[in-house]
C-alpha cells in the first residue's frame, strides 16, 4: 500500500539544485536576443548598461521579498499559495488560471518556438519545420519531467552547465577580444516611453527567478535555504548578464547591437569568422532546452496545487510517489502548451507579441504577491520569521512600485496582444464556481510544522 506521505511533495531538492535550476530558468535564450532591444531604446553606452544593472537590483530586491515569503510559507505551490494565504481562494485560482493559460504555458510555447527556430537553421524541415520542433521538444522534455523529478533535476544540471560555460566564453571573447573601433552612436533622445519599453525587456530577460517559490516543497530545510538560493541564484545572473552586455557592448558598439537581429552571433562572425556564428547557434540551443525544461518543470506545480482546490479537474491533484513529481500537472501542462504551438504555427505573432500577451497579467500578480508581504505580516504577527527582508518596508516598498509601474508600461506601450492576454484572464471567472472549501480556510496559518519548530 502506498505510504499517503510518498503521495505529496518530498524534499529532495539541495541548495546547489535549485539555484542551478533557477540559473537554468533565466539565463535562456533571451539574453541573444533583447539586447538589441534594448539598446534601440536607450541613448547612450553608459545607460545601455545601467539598465542592466538596475534590472539586476530589481530583481535582487524581488528576490529578497520572495525569500521571506517563501521561507516562511514553503510549499510546492509558491506564489499560488501566497496569494491564497494573502488573499483568499478565489484570487489564487485566478492566478492559477492565469499562468495555465497565459504566463506559464505562453513562455514554454514561446521558448519551444525560438528553439525551433534555431534548430530549423541547422535541419531544415520546410515552412512548419520550427512548429514541428518546438511541439517535439515540448513532448520530450515534459516526457522527462513526467517519469520523474530525478530526471528532470539531472538534465536541469547538465544543460545549465553547458549553457553557463558558452556565456561565460562568449564573455571572455568579447572582453579579451577585438575589433574595429565603432563608431560613435548617434544621440537619439529616447522617450520616456522607450525607456519604459527598455526597462520591459530587461526585466523580461531576468524573468524566472520566483519560479524558486515553486521549489520550497521540495527543497531541503526550505525556511533556512530559500534565502540562499534566490539570493545566490540572483547574483549569479546580475553578474553573467553585466558583463555579457558589456562584452556585446565592447565589439559591436551601441549601433551595432541596434542593428542585430542576433547579436551573440553577430559578435563571434566579428571576432572568430563563421565558425564561431555556429558555435554561438549551438549555444543558444543548449539555452533554449536549458530554459524550456525548467519551465516544464517548475510550471506543472502550480497545475497540481490550483487543482487541489477545485471540483473539477481532480486527476490533476494528483502527485505521482514513483517519479515524484506532478506527474499528471505535467500532462495537461504540455496539452495546453501543444495547443498554443498549434495557434502560433498558423498566426506565428513573433517574439515581441508573446511578451506584449504575458506582461501585463504577469506584473499585476506579481504587484499582488509583492503587497502579500506586508498582508501576511500583519495577520500572523506572532509567526517566527525564519528569514526577514532588509530594510522592511522600504524593499518591499521598492519591489511593489516598479511592478507597479511595469504593469503600466505593459498597457500603455505594448500592442493589441497585451489586451487579448487580459481579456483570457477575464474568461477565467467561471472556474470560481468551481472552488473547493476545505478545513483549512485561508485565513488560518500554514500548516508547517518545520517553521513553527524554529524558535
Amino acid at each position: 500500500m502506498t505510504d499517503p506521505q510518498q503521495s505529496r511533495p518530498q524534499a529532495q531538492l539541495s541548495v546547489f539544485d535549485a539555484v542551478t535550476i533557477v540559473v537554468g530558468l533565466v539565463v535562456g535564450i533571451g539574453i541573444f536576443r533583447t539586447p538589441s532591444i534594448v539598446a534601440a531604446n536607450v541613448e547612450h553606452e553608459w545607460l545601455f548598461i545601467l539598465v542592466w544593472v538596475i534590472g539586476g537590483l530589481i530583481t535582487l530586491v524581488g528576490a529578497l521579498c520572495y525569500a521571506e515569503l517563501s521561507a516562511a510559507h514553503p510549499h510546492a505551490g509558491g506564489e499560488y499559495h501566497f496569494l491564497s494565504r494573502a488573499y483568499g481562494r478565489s484570487v489564487a485560482m485566478m492566478f492559477g488560471w492565469a499562468r495555465c493559460t497565459v504566463i506559464q504555458t505562453g513562455a514554454i510555447a514561446v521558448v519551444a518556438f525560438m528553439l525551433g527556430d534555431y534548430i530549423a537553421q541547422i535541419a531544415p524541415l520546410g515552412p512548419y519545420g520550427p512548429a514541428i520542433y518546438a511541439a517535439l521538444s515540448v513532448i520530450v522534455l515534459t516526457t522527462v519531467n513526467f517519469i520523474g523529478t530525478a530526471e528532470g533535476k539531472n538534465l536541469q544540471i547538465i544543460v545549465t552547465f553547458i549553457e553557463v560555460a558558452a556565456v561565460v566564453a562568449i564573455i571572455l571573447f568579447g572582453l579579451l577580444g577585438s575589433a574595429e573601433t565603432p563608431e560613435p552612436a548617434v544621440a537619439t533622445v529616447p522617450e520616456t516611453a522607450a525607456l519604459g519599453m527598455a526597462m520591459i525587456f530587461v526585466l523580461l530577460t531576468y524573468g524566472g527567478w520566483n519560479e524558486a517559490a515553486y521549489l520550497t516543497g521540495e527543497l531541503k530545510d526550505a525556511p533556512r535555504n530559500i534565502a540562499k538560493v534566490l539570493t545566490l541564484g540572483t547574483l549569479i545572473l546580475v553578474t553573467l548578464y553585466v558583463l555579457t552586455n558589456w562584452a556585446l557592448l565592447s565589439i559591436l558598439g551601441l549601433e551595432g547591437l541596434r542593428a542585430s537581429d542576433a547579436v551573440a552571433a553577430d559578435m563571434m562572425h566579428v571576432i572568430a569568422g563563421e565558425p564561431g556564428k555556429i558555435i554561438v547557434t549551438v549555444a543558444i540551443i543548449v539555452a533554449a532546452i536549458s530554459t524550456l525544461n525548467a519551465t516544464i518543470f517548475t510550471g506543472a506545480r502550480v497545475f497540481y496545487v490550483m487543482a487541489r482546490d477545485m471540483t473539477i479537474l481532480r486527476w490533476v491533484a494528483v502527485w505521482d510517489s514513483r517519479g515524484k513529481t506532478p506527474a499528471n500537472g505535467q500532462v495537461l501542462q504540455g496539452m495546453i502548451a501543444l495547443a498554443l504551438i498549434a495557434m502560433g504555427a498558423i498566426t506565428r505573432d513573433g517574439f515581441k507579441a508573446m511578451v506584449d500577451y504575458t506582461a501585463p497579467v504577469f506584473w499585476a500578480f506579481m504587484l499582488l504577491v509583492g503587497l502579500s508581504l506586508f498582508i501576511l505580516r500583519w495577520r500572523y504577527p506572532e509567526r517566527v520569521m525564519p528569514y526577514k527582508v532588509p530594510l522592511y518596508p522600504i524593499t518591499p516598498i521598492l519591489f511593489c512600485l516598479t511592478c507597479l509601474y511595469m504593469f503600466y508600461a505593459s498597457v500603455m506601450y505594448t500592442g493589441v496582444a497585451a489586451l487579448i492576454g487580459l481579456g483570457v484572464l477575464a474568461a477565467g471567472i467561471p472556474i470560481l464556481l468551481f472552488r473547493v472549501r476545505d478545513e483549512q480556510e485561508p485565513d488560518e496559518p500554514d500548516a508547517q510544522p518545520e517553521i513553527t519548530a524554529l524558535k
